[in-house]
């Protein structure tokens, strides 16, 4: 077995989105080539409604996936094709844009006014953006959750994992996504297939992610090696990016660590890309503005096939 080496270690950087959200971005936009076929991950985890409530307004989505995983508060969201409802605590919605789709996203926080989830991008390959939009959208019943001796537990979304196939399917990337909890002081092996990129998004407690020789010894993105101490351990809000190998290595802090695990095939196809439209070239891209601008986003068709 090979352990997979830290590639990077990034903290997820203060965002606005939509009409004035508040949120971190983990990794999105610019060179996403190390996370192919993933391109965002935005962390919208907010305790103060003013910089929620906001939401995302109606806005077109065209070439990718957008996975919205909600821990807590809930998301209103409704769409041109008639779809409406709410995403609650534990719920996933995976939204396959294809050929385009206009909607909203509207969160509303809990009680205590928490709105706590996470919204990942993936990418669609050429053959298929201009499929037909779908939803898939899971209840916090239906995803399967593992635990194993050592009372590490994995919720998982999609994709199989210890024996367990998570509810969401015919996703082009095949991804994994996993939810991962490790108990205090505990060490985990977990298994990510060779042919993926991977990574972990730490949410919860902390912990240090193993390279082959010892715990991470990387510093953060942007910051030389001769001007900084390597950070000791992953902790909220902290992204890392794996190298190849077949295994990942976790040793829980004193709170244990809760993280999510996401693998998928790269595409290795061109990205042509602008707001929430990612296509694979600046023609197609200036094609769906075009669209946009006309009118007739909703009417495009999939090309025939010769």
């Amino acid at each position: 077995m090979s352990l997979r080496p830290i590639k990077r270690l990034i903290k997820a950087k203060p965002t606005l989105e939509g009409a004035g959200v508040h949120l971190r971005r983990a990794f999105g936009f610019g060179n996403t080539s190390d996370f192919d076929p993933f391109l965002l991950l935005d962390d919208f985890r907010n305790d103060i409604p003013n910089d929620y409530l906001a939401g995302f307004p109606w806005h077109p989505h065209r070439g990718i996936e957008t996975i919205t995983y909600v821990l807590a508060g809930t998301v209103e969201h409704g769409d041109s094709m008639g779809n409406h409802g709410a995403i609650a605590a534990g719920d996933i919605q995976w939204m396959t844009a294809g050929r385009g789709i206009i909607h909203q996203e509207m969160p509303k926080g809990d009680p205590l006014g928490q709105m706590h989830g996470f919204q990942l991008w993936a990418n669609l390959p050429s053959s298929l953006k201009m499929t037909p939009p779908r939803y898939q959208e899971v209840k916090a019943v239906e995803i399967p959750e593992v635990t194993d001796d050592d009372g590490t537990m994995a919720r998982i979304v999609c994709g199989k994992f210890w024996g367990k196939k998570g509810p969401v399917d015919g996703i082009a990337a095949d991804p994994i996504y996993l939810d991962v909890t490790v108990p205090p002081g505990k060490r985990k092996r977990l298994p990510v297939e060779t042919s993926r990129h991977a990574f972990a998004y730490v949410f919860a407690g902390s912990g240090k992610f193993c390279n082959a020789s010892g715990p991470l010894a990387v510093p953060t993105e942007g910051v030389g090696w001769a001007d900084t101490a390597p950070p000791k351990e992953a902790d909220n809000r902290s992204l890392v990016l794996f190298d190849a190998g077949d295994e990942v290595e976790v040793q829980a802090g004193e709170d244990g660590i809760r993280f999510l695990l996401v693998s998928g095939k790269p595409l290795q196809e061109p990205v042509a890309w602008y707001g929430p439209i990612v296509m694979n070239t600046q023609e197609q891209l200036q094609q769906a503005f075009l669209e946009l601008q006309k009118g007739t986003f909703l009417m495009s068709q999939s090309p025939e096939k010769s």
